[in-house]
């Protein structure tokens, strides 16, 4: 029966027993599977993975100074159909360690004909020119058999405790070293200075935070004596105001009270008495008009006539006096000027009756 094959991704499959049609020994596969005549075919596997080899050789400089030289190959087969027929000729008994150990042969011959070609201090300095030059000069040996290098590493070099790489690197050491003092030096001095920085913007804070906090407690201080001053300030104020309100109410009392009792007792009173007084001076002046009536012995009849109306007349002007609504402006005084003035009316009325009466005597005489 028909058998079908698949390699795995990282291996390349060799059926034999068949002609190739590029001439090749066998039949080779990658990356897909393929049938297989069972007894007529025969199928191998050759890894693709990759490898790893190590050398460690002894190597003498253009100095003739011996030195150890430790390296890592990574390498694999190549993927290409020559490469893998050339491969697996040469390595599919035994795949893994005769590649290795033929890896590690060409590369050691040639590291140490490219070692005998440069100095140590070239080989110190330029260690990946030298790493270069050996995976360059492999390169074509190892195509020959089937082998691609991904990379070659030194891993160290080593003069055997001669001392010669140390006298080497003394200088460089020295030079790293007072590098090293400075760089601490300078580092020891900014660090200080830092310190002295940091110091001094602490000290610079404390000083204004405590002068902030002077001013606000003296705000708090200014504040607290305001508030304590307001009270007592505003219940004065209040007071004063309440004082100056009760004086004036009490003064308009008084000017109310006043004007109540002028209106009240004053004016009555004044009114009673101008009102009597009135009365008394009329009577005082019709008893004096009635002797002087008697004296003359002349117009008799008359004269009594008007004697006996005049206190009528004072009388009717004591009445309208007393019901008036005066405007007493000069207090007692202001009254006797008005009933002076109202009794002289009333002498004038008199008189001015009498010289009629006269004029009217003596046109009736005529």
């Amino acid at each position: 029966m028909l058998g079908y094959h698949v390699p795995d991704p990282d291996e390349a499959m060799l059926i034999s027993g068949a002609k190739s049609k590029d001439n090749a020994p066998f039949k080779v596969v990658i990356g897909r599977g393929s049938w297989v005549v069972p007894l007529f075919r025969k199928v191998r596997y050759l890894s693709l993975a990759m490898f790893e080899a190590e050398i460690k050789e002894r190597c003498v400089t253009k100095q003739a100074i011996q030195l150890e030289v430790r390296a890592v190959i990574a390498f694999k087969v190549a993927n290409d159909t020559t490469s893998i027929v050339n491969a697996a000729q040469r390595f599919l008994s035994e795949q893994e360690r005769e590649m290795s150990v033929l890896t590690g042969r060409i590369f050691s011959g040639h590291l140490r004909s490219i070692v005998g070609s440069m100095t140590v201090e070239e080989i110190i300095r330029e260690r990946q020119k030298l790493a270069d030059e050996v995976l360059v000069a492999s390169k074509v040996e190892m195509g020959n058999i089937g082998l691609w290098v991904d990379s070659f590493q030194i891993q160290s070099i080593d003069d055997g405790n001669l001392g010669y790489i140390q006298a080497l690197a003394a200088p460089h050491n020295a030079s790293v070293q007072r590098d090293a003092q400075i760089a601490q030096s300078q580092a020891a001095q900014l660090a200080a200075q830092a310190e002295q920085e940091s110091l001094r913007r602490q000290a610079e804070y404390q000083r204004e935070t405590a002068i902030l906090r002077a001013q606000y407690q003296r705000d708090i201080d200014k504040a607290n004596a305001e508030a304590a001053q307001a009270g007592p300030l505003a219940e004065a104020m209040a007071m004063q105001e309440v004082l100056e309100a009760k004086a004036i109410q009490a003064r308009k009392e008084a000017e109310l009270r006043e004007q109540q009792l002028q209106t009240e007792v004053v004016k009555p009173a004044q009114a009673e008495a101008d009102r009597v007084r009135i009365l008394a001076e009329a009577e005082a002046d019709r008893t004096r008009i009635q002797a002087a009536a008697a004296a003359s012995n002349n117009r008799i009849a008359l004269d009594q006539l008007l004697i006996e109306q005049l206190p009528e007349i004072v009388k009717q002007a004591s009445n309208g006096l007393a019901n008036a609504n005066l405007t007493v402006l000069n207090g007692p005084d202001g009254v006797s000027e008005l009933v002076n003035g109202m009794v002289g009316q009333g002498l004038t009325v008199f008189n001015s009756l009498q010289k009629a009466l006269s004029s009217n005597d003596s046109d009736n005489a005529g």
